[in-house]
């Protein structure tokens, strides 16, 4: 049985009159991948931060593996990795030299390893100024988790880099977890939450508004199922016959899309009429309304970013 690992209750934080975060509370378990999903402001780094033990909250408690991040950081030190929005390091550093001084930190042996898992094994001594942006978040992330930390915290880690890079990410992301490693994301892509995470929170406004499975969370929206359909003899292009559950209907490049909301009887009607006319079906797609659909419909904006 998976354990509690995280546990935030009743948290809250201020910058001033400001209140960033407002009475938050959830649980993350072991070896799984949480992520936290909102617009800007609306809480996801200050909790980061907080949990990392880098602010300090103004109420409610917060527990990483048992510890207090704000009054034994030295305890927590070793069990988090953190990466964060902004990486921080010096322009002059190298890898090699990031590598030794981290790992000293966190009383471990260099993983001069990770460069070479991370395609860094040419930039070793390059200083940091001059690596790519794509270079500089997996030197990030390797400095995150030379120590096998057990807990690992990222903070917009895929932000700007190229499809390549992001995979090679996703795939770290995926061994880490495997390896027990519990992860706590704060991004913006929703397609990257929604592909990921085992669970996901969304804050507005400093508050939790829904928490769940990414299916959980799409399920429970008002959004409608798209059903494309493009047959050999566009018996249904042609058709003006009103099928079950549908809400709205549009032909578009030969295809026949239906906006459904029980794609069961859309289904079975749409095939029935096919089989019908002896027409063949060519092309059949189901999507259902993505994470970031129903972000936008929770959050109420345009602007999921």
């Amino acid at each position: 049985m998976n354990t509690t690992v995280i546990e935030v209750n009743d948290f809250r934080k201020t910058y001033g009159g400001f209140v960033a975060v407002d009475r938050v509370s959830f649980d993350v378990l072991s070896g799984e991948l949480f992520s936290l999903l909102g617009p800007n402001g609306a809480g996801k780094t200050s909790t980061l931060e907080c949990l990392e033990g880098l602010r300090t909250p103004d109420g409610g408690s917060l527990r990483v593996a048992g510890i207090d991040p704000t009054s034994d950081f030295r305890k927590l030190r070793n069990l988090i990795g953190v990466q964060l929005q902004a990486a921080g390091l010096p322009e002059s550093i190298t890898p090699d030299e990031a590598m030794k001084f981290f790992c000293a930190y966190h009383d471990t042996a260099p993983r001069l390893d990770l460069l070479d898992r991370l395609g860094l094994a040419e930039k070793r001594n390059t200083q940091f100024y001059e690596l790519s942006a794509g270079q500089q978040r997996r030197l990030v992330l390797g400095l995150a988790v030379a120590h096998n930390p057990k807990v690992l915290f990222l903070d917009e880690p895929t932000a700007g880099l190229d499809v390549a890079t992001r995979v090679e990410l996703h795939d770290m992301m995926r061994e880490l977890q495997t390896g027990g490693t519990t992860i706590v994301l704060a991004t913006h892509d929703m397609a990257e939450a929604e592909q990921m995470s085992d669970r996901v929170a969304i804050l507005l406004k400093g508050k939790i508004v829904t928490i769940g499975s990414p299916m959980e969370i799409t399920a429970a929206g008002a959004g409608l199922t798209k059903i494309s359909v493009r047959t050999q003899d566009a018996s249904l292009t042609a058709a003006t016959a009103i099928f079950p559950a549908v809400t709205q209907s549009i032909t578009k490049n030969e295809y026949s899309i239906y906006y459904s909301t029980d794609i069961g009887p859309t289904l079975s009607a749409i095939i029935a009429h096919i089989q019908a006319r002896k027409d063949t079906l060519v092309d059949l797609r189901v999507e259902r309304p993505s994470l970031e659909d129903r972000f936008l419909e929770i959050t109420g904006s345009g602007d999921a970013q």
